[in-house]
């Protein structure tokens, strides 16, 4: 009895220090933690458990000196053979529907739709908000939603606008970030504290992984399907943002920062940020006029420079002259153009 109240507390307690989180940033990440300190204490009890007994049984029974007969012929135990297989199964089942719950919660998953396959949970209506994907063989008339894979908004979220909208695109090797209501175009992410955000990622050439550790939350973005993420940062500061998919040979070099800021430091950054174009009334047929033409080619500006990229990935000439102090000057982005 004692061995077994010493082993619960030990785990409880590993299971609440151990230490290998980075920061919760989110209010998903409190979640998440509590599903991976409930696995962390389960793990600790059976190592200790079975370590436990492993050293026991290397002192009780080892071979005496001068004892050189046989071992008894142990034929096999079935009521124990029973106890060590359905424990772990009691285990597996637990924690399966302890992390359904967790990821429904954090918004994977769309309890109305589980039963039908055709339905993709965690989904984007074009109207804003979120809605149940028809089945892909219903009437195209019926069919006005698009595919949004990840994590979407929580059931007490449905059918909740969110605070911010941001457009994520993916590509060898940066990130770029749109605020579609705002006209901004930047290369690090900047959100509010403690307002809900909606992130619509989609990658442009290769399937790229947009994670961040202290949030607890990734997503693959996948070329010609738009996957998304919903979540609410708690924790004001600068955080990584990584992709988690070997993307390509400059793979390690796609980071950008994700910064955090209060309703005021945000509100500045936006204010800076605002997009200033002198010459509304220019066309990109003008732009590409004048990118292509050889004798203005010296009083060529950025943005005049970068028109064919940024007619490739939809920006404006301007926006994505923002872009250049931000980027890495190492990255597959400034190489490429």
């Amino acid at each position: 009895m004692l061995a077994g109240i010493t082993l619960t507390l030990a785990s409880l307690w590993y299971g609440k220090n151990h230490g290998l989180m980075p920061v919760e940033a989110s209010s998903d990440a409190a979640l998440v933690d509590g599903l991976f300190d409930t696995m962390m204490m389960i793990g600790t009890a059976i190592f200790l458990l079975v370590w436990g007994v492993l050293i026991i049984c290397l002192f009780k029974f080892r071979r005496k000196p001068g004892d050189e007969t046989d071992g008894p012929a142990i034929e096999g135990n079935i009521p124990l053979e029973i106890v060590w297989t359905a424990i772990p199964v009691a285990i597996v089942l637990v924690l399966g529907i302890y992390s359904f719950d967790v990821y429904n919660s954090m918004g994977g998953f769309d309890p109305d739709a589980a039963g039908d396959p055709g339905v993709q949970v965690a989904m984007l209506s074009e109207g804003g908000s979120a809605m149940p994907l028809m089945d892909a063989g219903a009437p195209k008339k019926a069919r006005h939603n698009h595919m949004a894979l990840g994590i979407g908004a929580s059931p007490d979220e449905i059918g909740i606008t969110p605070d911010v909208t941001v457009n994520v695109l993916g590509m060898q090797y940066a990130w770029i970030f749109t605020y579609p209501e705002l006209g901004i175009t930047s290369g690090e992410l900047h959100l509010p504290a403690n307002k809900n955000v909606r992130l619509n990622l989609k990658a442009q050439d290769v399937i790229h992984a947009f994670w961040l550790p202290e949030f607890r939350i990734k997503q693959d973005t996948i070329p010609g399907m738009e996957s998304e993420l919903r979540f609410t940062p708690t924790r004001v500061g600068d955080y990584p943002i990584i992709c988690a998919e070997l993307c390509g040979a400059y793979h390690g070099g796609m980071a950008s920062r994700l910064y955090v800021q209060s309703s005021e430091d945000y509100d500045k950054w936006v204010q800076e940020s605002m997009p200033v174009v002198e010459n509304a009334s220019q066309t990109a047929a003008d732009l590409d006029k004048l990118a292509g033409s050889a004798e203005v080619g010296k009083n060529r500006s950025d943005a005049d420079y970068l028109v064919s990229a940024a007619h490739q990935m939809g920006l404006d000439p301007q926006a994505l002259e923002q872009l250049h102090p931000a980027m890495p000057h190492d990255s597959g982005l400034h190489a490429s153009l």
